[in-house]
This record gives structure tokens, C-alpha cells and sequence, in this order.
């Protein structure tokens, strides 16, 4: 178990090395990826199956105390980012599936591997780990209703089977890992260190296939694919920050809300993209997983060399949740 839990930190610290790695395989040996397509919302259920087991109560008394912060949070994750790819795909003339996979890498809530990334930039991490958990659980109605209402012009958009699939393959999973947690704590604290490396296995099987369904069209649409993400990844951060400032957030909440935007669950928006939208329409979150793992540890890093300004009394929360290491985007 302590090798597989070394291994498991190996890979969390070299995720995004390992995301280009075995996307460039897929791309150049794309046929044995291929068949991964057909397991991809039962590997993405483990991953949120790892993501429950990590959770506990204290992740969402945050909302409670202090509802503010974490409110202007949700709404500008569901705001800023679902508008943002919608203006770039139009600025683009981005072609239709491909505009349609933007606003899906948009729309989805925020990934757990921000939560590093927040801790590491000294922003306030239980503000990060509480926007994670709401976004992922408002998922559901949010996302399939957002990519309807903006991505519905590019492609046919099936709301409840859309539904019904994030329910399956995100919440349920979750309820099931913090029922886990709940009623087997031993089992859980036991398993919990090798959960990153079964998520990051899970989260490389399910670009790998996605790329390797994609490998032509990638030769050809991957530049403007690419261009458009990370215009979308800079926009998240940037609007992110500056909503946050706006609203009076302190300094650690800003971080915080700005990484936490700018970082995607990638992983649904692959899974989501390849069952009800197309193949083609999953390359936006399939680079998403490999830029946001390189954006991500870049802003944490400027960040942690920055000084903080101490934010007031009253904003701080004598309870910091655990951290969940847990990569899905």
C-alpha cells in the first residue's frame, strides 16, 4: 500500500506531463484507444467515486457560515466561463462540433485538482473546496440547461438524458463515496491515498480515447481547438480575479475564486461530449485536461511568491477541510 500510495503522488505531481504523454501516443497509435470510448462514464464514475470518499461534512458548513463568497462563486463559475467560450467560438467562426465542445468545457463545474492548485497559491482553500463540491452537485441542471440555451445553435442538445447521465456518472458515484466515508471511515482512510492514482489512470484512459477517435481530425482542427481553449483558460482566470475584486472579496478569496474557475472538470466534459454531442466535440476538454494542469501549477507558483495581504478576522474559517488531492480536470 505505501508503494501504490508513492506512485499515486508521483502521479498527481506529474499529471500534466503524463496527460501530453498519452495524448501524443493516442494520436500517432490511435486504434487500440479507440474501444476506451465505450467505458468512459464508468471511468468517470470511479473518478467521482474517489472525489466522494475524500469529502466530509465540514466541506459544506462553509456555505452556512459564510454564503456569500461561495454564492458569487457558483454564479460566476456558471456565468463567466459558459460566456466566455460562447464569445470566443463566435470570434473563432469555430465549426460547429468544435464550438459546441467549447461551451460544454464551459459549462461543466470546477475540478478537484484546484484545490491544489488554491493551497499551494495560499488562497482560501475551504472557499475553493466548497465551490468544487456546490458546482459539481448543481451540475445536473446547470449544465445540460447552460449548453442548451448557448450550444443549441451548433447541435441537437437532449437535456434529460444529459441530466440523467451526470446524475449517473457524477452524484451518485459521490453519494456512494461519502456514504463510504460515513459508515466505513477504516476502509476509506485505508484506500483514499491510492484514489489519485486510479483517478489519474481513469482521467488518461479517457483523453487517450478521445484523441484516438479524434486522431484526424486533430492533424487538422487541434491548432484552432488549442488557441480557443487557452483563450478561454486565460479569460476564466483573469474575469475570475477581477469579478472577485469587484465583489470585495479578500485577497485569498480572489485566488481562489479565480483558480477555481479557470480549472474544469475536464474529464465530464470528454464524457459528456462523446455520449450525446460527437467525438470531435470532446478536444476542448481533452486539451482542457493538459492546459489547466500546466495554467494551474504556473498561477499557483506566481502566486505562492507573492505576499498575501491578511484578510480580516471575519473571514477566515478556523476549520480548513481536508485537501482533496483527487485530479479530474
Amino acid at each position: 500500500m505505501k508503494f501504490l500510495a508513492s506512485v499515486s503522488t508521483f502521479a498527481g505531481r506529474y499529471f500534466a506531463v503524463l496527460v501530453i504523454i498519452a495524448a501524443f501516443t493516442a494520436f500517432l497509435m490511435p486504434d487500440p484507444f479507440i474501444p476506451i470510448n465505450s467505458y468512459v462514464p464508468i471511468l468517470l464514475g470511479i473518478v467521482m467515486l474517489g472525489m466522494g470518499m475524500t469529502l466530509k461534512p465540514v466541506d459544506f458548513t462553509l456555505v452556512a457560515k459564510k454564503p456569500t463568497p461561495v454564492l458569487l462563486g457558483l454564479l460566476f463559475q456558471y456565468t463567466i466561463m459558459p460566456l466566455t467560450a460562447f464569445l470566443i467560438a463566435l470570434a473563432l467562426s469555430l465549426p460547429p462540433e468544435l464550438a459546441a465542445g467549447l461551451v460544454l468545457l464551459g459549462s461543466v463545474p470546477g475540478g478537484t485538482s484546484s484545490n491544489v492548485m488554491v493551497y499551494l497559491a495560499k488562497g482560501d482553500l475551504p472557499l475553493s473546496i466548497t465551490m468544487t463540491s456546490i458546482s459539481t452537485l448543481v451540475a445536473p441542471i446547470a449544465t445540460p440547461a447552460i449548453l442548451f440555451l448557448l450550444a443549441g445553435q451548433w447541435m441537437p442538445v437532449n437535456f434529460m438524458s444529459m441530466f440523467t447521465m451526470i446524475i449517473q456518472v457524477i452524484i451518485i458515484p459521490v453519494a456512494i463515496g461519502l456514504l463510504l466515508r460515513k459508515f466505513v471511515p477504516a476502509f476509506v482512510d485505508k484506500t483514499v491515498t491510492v484514489m489519485p492514482l486510479v483517478s489519474v489512470v481513469a482521467i488518461l484512459a479517457i483523453m487517450s480515447g478521445a484523441v484516438g477517435a479524434n486522431a484526424d481530425t486533430l492533424a487538422s482542427a487541434g491548432l484552432i481547438a488549442f488557441v480557443a481553449v487557452m483563450l478561454h483558460n486565460a479569460a476564466g482566470l483573469a474575469l475570475g480575479y477581477a469579478a472577485a475584486t469587484i465583489s470585495k472579496l479578500t485577497p485569498s478569496q480572489r485566488r481562489a475564486v479565480s483558480i477555481e474557475i479557470g480549472m474544469q472538470n475536464t474529464g465530464l466534459g470528454v464524457t459528456l461530449a462523446t455520449a450525446h454531442l460527437s467525438p470531435l466535440a470532446a478536444i476542448p476538454s481533452v486539451i482542457g485536461t493538459a492546459w489547466h494542469n500546466i495554467t494551474g501549477p504556473i498561477m499557483a507558483t506566481y502566486w505562492s511568491k507573492r505576499p498575501l495581504k491578511q484578510d480580516t478576522p471575519k473571514d477566515q474559517d478556523p476549520k480548513t477541510p481536508e485537501l482533496n488531492v483527487t485530479p479530474h480536470s
